[in-house]
């Protein structure tokens, strides 16, 4: 294993050996070895477990205490993983097999999707070559919306981006995002300014079809298991938050994914593109108007968890927070004219920071 400082969440080194006696126990093959994956900002840890025979690898998913900052306040925890990777999973979508289970350690045993993952793709492709993995990608979105609950218990369908997940990016957002750009904590009438303004989000929200989404439809959560040079085949990983929300939101995880910064030609052509494709086919306005509002909640999360991210010292972080401020502006001067709490809330999204705080 690693010899590089343990992130929050993960295994000591005996504890982590252990996982992998249990599972080359779990498929009946001897263990080759047990090796750390890198992981997102989340503290959930993997592993990475070799065998010598059966799959040859498979990944180890390791739950670990939530952080704070990651739901809001008196909310249910995130849901396992089961069933609703097996729903997916009987619906043909690409998912990872499951091997193997131990509840009471938070631990899943899965097929190991391999190590390059959508964002890596991309960031080494010709630019011409991204547009058709972004299509490739993003063709998942109105399958994954055709899912109907089946009756099997599965969690994301009691779920849905509602108010109060709306007034936690709110209260995030003006906390530390806001609290940065003014450079000091908020006072009630600026946390006002973010408050009404997601809330009028969350109204405009409820009326439009609510239909499965992944939730974090990113390109760190899409492993490409083709050669360069063949057709890309994806396996979305990072499954258990799924809920229900407007047909736009798994759009705008992949279109406005601050590790890529895609051009925004290639945002408005993949609208367009996938919009007939979805089962709701919202009309061009109706798409573009709640792809823009998305934006102003997902990546002011984004944009205050990149901060709170930095600030705890893992700095590979700030360099995402640039992006994502500039993709809250294009959202936010192509909404303000919407509504008068929106009017408002572009006027603080101008005020954000180019870099943390902390930048020297």
């Amino acid at each position: 294993m690693s010899s590089a400082e343990p992130r929050r969440g993960e295994l000591a080194p005996a504890e982590a050996e252990a996982l992998g006696v249990w599972a080359a126990a779990s498929l009946g093959v001897p263990l080759a070895g047990v090796e750390r994956v890198p992981a997102g900002i989340g503290l959930r840890a993997f592993y990475r477990i070799r065998f010598r025979g059966g799959p040859g690898t498979a990944i180890a998913r390791v739950d670990a205490a939530e952080d704070p900052a990651g739901r809001p306040a008196g909310s249910a925890p995130e849901p396992p993983l089961e069933p609703v990777r097996a729903l997916l999973e009987r619906a043909g979508l690409p998912v990872p097999r499951r091997y193997a289970a131990d509840p009471a350690r938070g631990v899943e045993l899965l097929e190991d999707g391999g190590p390059e993952s959508l964002c890596d793709r991309l960031l080494r492709v010709a630019p011409a070559e991204q547009g058709a993995l972004v299509r490739a990608a993003l063709d998942l979105v109105p399958r994954i919306q055709h899912v109907a609950d089946d009756g099997s218990g599965v969690a994301a369908f009691t779920r849905r981006l509602d108010a109060a997940l709306f007034r936690y990016k709110a209260e995030l957002f003006a906390s530390v995002s806001v609290a940065a750009a003014l450079g000091r904590a908020p006072r009630p009438a600026e946390t006002r300014v973010v408050t009404e303004a997601f809330d009028w989000i969350a109204r405009h929200s409820e009326r439009a079809p609510q239909r499965l989404a992944h939730r974090d439809f990113q390109s760190h959560n899409l492993l490409v298991r083709s050669a360069p040079e063949a057709k890309p085949v994806f396996l979305l990983i990072d499954l258990q938050g799924a809920f229900l929300a407007p047909p736009e939101y798994d759009l705008v995880c992949l279109l406005r994914d601050s590790y890529l910064g895609l051009p925004e030609a290639l945002v408005a052509e993949q609208c367009e593109r996938i919009r007939p494709l979805l089962p709701d086919a919202p009309t061009a306005d109706e798409l573009a108007l709640r792809f823009d509002l998305l934006t102003l909640t997902r990546k002011g999360k984004d944009h205050a968890r990149f901060l709170v991210a930095a600030r705890r010292g893992e700095t590979r972080y700030r360099r995402y927070v640039a992006p994502t401020a500039a993709m809250l502006r294009t959202a936010a001067a192509r909404t303000r004219d919407v509504a008068a709490p929106l009017a408002r809330l572009a006027e603080l999204v101008e005020a954000l920071p180019e870099e943390p705080p902390c930048a020297r």
